[in-house]
């Protein structure tokens, strides 16, 4: 579990591609590094990956090609910055949400607006059934970052991004047309699922 509250900014150092094995080598600070081990779980941009190698100040993660369809890895390259979390533990402070680290879908950045002290991010997934499970003022995590959905349309949302936010992730660097990974709130679409069928039951004996 993770909260969505980012720790570090990794760079992408080095990608190898061997058979159907994806290595990702990350570079990031000692300070973060500090108290990892292999075999312990990371938040890479929002998707959760296991540590399999680990020296100086660089991580390394396997991807197996069904994460590779299912998030942004499949467009990163040598020199992108990815935003980190470290899994939760039981004493922390839970800042942001709950946080699973289980991409939900991609989605496209389709507009930005800059300010003084903010950016606005409008967000569209490509599953427009995601779109179920977004709500004004719910929870979303874009990347990893947990964020506040502020505005929901028909087929985007938007989110507002403060300068404490910009200063400690990738959100800063983010253009339009790129894509970013999404996890839906888990407790949002579990009721919404839930409620769901409890409907379509009822409708089924009256």
């Amino acid at each position: 579990m993770f909260t969505g509250i980012i720790k570090s900014i990794g760079r992408v150092h080095n990608i190898i591609i061997k058979k159907n094995i994806y290595f990702l080598f990350i570079r990031t600070s000692k300070y973060f590094l500090a108290d990892l081990n292999i075999g312990q779980s990371i938040s890479s941009n929002g998707c959760c990956l296991t540590i399999t190698n680990l020296y100086k100040n660089i991580l390394v993660f396997n991807i197996i090609i069904n994460t590779l369809n299912i998030t942004t890895f499949k467009k990163v390259k040598i020199g992108d910055y990815l935003n980190l979390e470290k899994p939760l533990k039981i004493q922390d402070f839970i800042g942001g949400h709950i946080v699973t680290g289980h991409i939900t879908g991609i989605a496209i950045i389709n507009k930005i607006r800059n300010y003084i002290y903010y950016r606005i991010l409008w967000i569209k997934p490509y599953d427009m059934h995601l779109m179920n499970y977004i709500l004004e003022k719910g929870s979303i995590c874009i990347d990893g970052v947990s964020l506040t959905i502020d505005k929901k349309l028909t087929n985007k949302f938007s989110v507002n991004i403060i300068p404490e936010t910009l200063l400690k992730t990738t959100l800063s660097k983010k253009k339009i047309n790129d894509d970013v990974n999404l996890e839906v709130d888990f407790y949002t679409k579990t009721i919404i699922e839930t409620v769901k069928i409890l409907h379509k039951n009822n409708n089924k004996y009256t």
